[in-house]
């Protein structure tokens, strides 16, 4: 990347390929749906960059893992994440890890990555499974299986075993129901908070998890529990001042959200692949019926090149978040275009993961790119994405990484699961990848 003032780019900001103002309204309303199609079109058509907007709209959605890279890795420092994301979900998600910058979040993210090092991940996996033991029975007893749902419930409840230290019982639902309408206002067209609309949902959801987690703080405050919580009850900033109630608030509501929601996404396209791919699902379970035992250890995280294949080429396929926005502090210069200061940045992981120059066949499910021997992702830098770069990577990942495996070692181990022949799972792909039908599932236990 190079400053615009020193390397005058052959386009100015004027001359820039712009998406008509008829396409952008036109193509909104199938964003949600097929955020792939869209943006792949309008590349093709138009180049790696692309604006749209106008007057104190103005956006720019630039292409390819060079652009990832340049944004994501903001050597110069001219890209904001909290100017992006408060525009998107500042009112659902205040004062979230995502919506910091700087100093700022710096000093947070400190204080959160204690909750994902290597001792506290070892605790959690500990605790983890005998709850997927439990969890996991009497999956092949449901006629109507719904597998989203079902993962979903899941993932709460152990996010909120995990990380919170308790068991919310008939909570558990209403909290389920909050997260969901906060993660759909994120995307709402209509940013009113008219009683019915999606966005007026997402604000009361937040209302909830605010009311619920005040009640519980005065006594993680007093007493020193081993969960993320009661840690983060009595972290203190830099400055040597504890966090204020609000602040513990808006990051467990935002920890919660991202700990849960993107891993029941990623479990459920999973599960999808595998049900469509039966050979390897039978290579997932041979790999892990090499160990001889129930559930994962943690020394065994690293040992599955197989599993951490399918995982990986899932991610790639579906990654929860498609979209990764930035605003411009600072004008800059990318693929001979001029772009100036606050401007609406936007790229797109879902569409460089589906680059036919850095993937081979990238619309189908294929593995085998991620073993040793071509290793796709290896290409580029930033080819593969699915946790995002930089200051900004994904706190969680490794968290993330860890619960699903735990969870798909002891599923191939109890069952089998397959979809209906001619079946194609419809998936939302915005604001997280989901299928809009739940995804049915038959399945069936496997008789030692």
């Amino acid at each position: 990347m190079t400053s615009a003032a020193t390397h005058p780019a052959t386009l100015s900001w004027r001359d820039v390929p712009r998406v008509p103002l008829h396409e952008s309204l036109g193509a909104a309303r199938h964003m949600r749906r097929d955020m792939l199609g869209v943006v792949g079109s309008r590349f093709e058509r138009h180049g790696p960059v692309v604006r749209q907007g106008a007057g104190p709209m103005r956006m720019v959605n630039l292409a390819g893992p060079d652009a990832a890279r340049m944004l994501l890795l903001d050597r110069e420092g001219i890209f904001s994440a909290k100017r992006s994301w408060d525009l998107i979900m500042g009112r659902i998600f205040t004062g979230g890890l995502l919506l910091r910058d700087g100093d700022d979040h710096r000093m947070h993210r400190r204080l959160l990555r204690e909750a994902f090092r290597t001792p506290a991940l070892e605790s959690y996996l500990e605790r983890m499974n005998p709850m997927l033991d439990d969890m996991l029975r009497g999956w092949d007893g449901d006629d109507a299986f719904l597998a989203f749902p079902r993962l979903k419930a899941l993932t709460l409840d152990i996010a909120c075993r995990v990380f919170l230290g308790m068991e919310l019982g008939e909570d558990t639902r209403r909290l389920n129901e909050a997260f969901e309408a906060t993660v759909a206002a994120s995307m709402s067209v209509l940013r009113l908070p008219i009683p019915g609309l999606e966005f007026d949902r997402g604000l009361r959801g937040r209302r909830f998890m605010i009311e619920q987690f005040e009640q519980w703080i005065p006594e993680r405050r007093r007493q020193r529990g081993e969960d993320f919580f009661s840690r983060f009850c009595h972290a203190v900033g830099d400055d040597g001042r504890p966090l204020e109630d609000q602040e513990i608030i808006d990051h467990l509501i935002f920890l919660m959200m991202a700990a849960h929601d993107t891993t029941t996404s990623t479990l459920t396209s999973l599960l999808y692949e595998l049900a469509a791919q039966p050979e390897w699902q039978e290579r997932v379970r041979e790999e892990v019926r090499g160990f001889g035992k129930p559930a994962i250890g943690f020394e065994d995280l690293l040992k599955l090149p197989d599993t951490a294949a399918v995982i990986q080429e899932t991610l790639r396929r579906y990654p929860p978040l498609s979209t990764i926005p930035r605003v411009s502090t600072a004008p800059f210069e990318f693929a001979g275009c001029q772009i100036p200061a606050d401007v609406m940045v936007v790229i797109y992981p879902i569409h460089t993961h589906h680059m036919s120059e850095w993937w081979s066949d990238p619309f189908r499910f294929d593995p085998e790119r991620f073993l040793p021997g071509r290793a796709e992702h290896e290409r580029h830098s930033h080819s593969y994405i699915p946790f995002g770069g930089g200051n900004h990577m994904c706190l969680g990942l490794r968290f993330a990484e860890m619960q699903i495996k735990a969870v798909l070692f002891q599923l191939v181990q109890r069952y089998r699961w397959s979809v209906p022949a001619g079946y194609s799972m419809p998936v939302q792909q915005a604001p997280i990848s989901k299928p809009t039908d739940g995804l049915p599932l038959r399945v069936e236990a496997i008789r030692s």
